[in-house]
């Protein structure tokens, strides 16, 4: 069955619900997850269904790429690269010179998108000071960089 049109939008606060269920449908943190955390958001929509979203949370010249997501049932129809694409070009608007992540399980998509997994030690103190550095994310997550 072929996909409706879809969309790459920044989110909108109504988006929160759609987006903290994408995100506990695939036990993704939600915990620190706010009213402000969606103007750093980016939604794929098809028709007015959120079925994908990507958030940032910029600090500088860094930024956390956090809570990428794209519902499972989509999933390899290419969804994910142009959100990716969208959420990187939203991190070089507030002049984000690196973006860095954390993952259990997407260290392969994201390193055909050209991040690179570094030591955990190394990644700048306001991601470690992160949330989703300290506290959320497991210790064997891997540790991604890449530029904007």
């Amino acid at each position: 069955m072929p996909l409706p049109p879809l969309t790459y939008e920044l989110a909108e606060t109504r988006d929160g619900p759609a987006i903290t269920a994408l995100l506990r449908a695939v036990d993704l943190p939600t915990e620190d997850l706010t009213t402000q955390s969606w103007r750093h958001f980016i939604v794929a929509r098809a028709d007015a269904r959120v079925i994908g979203a990507a958030g940032l949370e910029p600090t500088g010249e860094v930024a956390l790429l956090r809570s990428f997501v794209v519902t499972p049932d989509l999933r390899g129809a290419g969804i994910g690269q142009h959100l990716l694409t969208e959420t990187r070009q939203l991190a070089r608007q507030p002049g984000v010179q690196e973006l860095w992540l954390l993952t259990t399980t997407a260290e392969t998509f994201f390193a055909r998108a050209g991040f690179t997994r570094v030591p955990r030690e190394t990644a700048p103190p306001a991601i470690q000071a992160s949330r989703e550095y300290c506290a959320l994310c497991p210790a064997s997550a891997a540790v991604m960089t890449a530029q904007p």
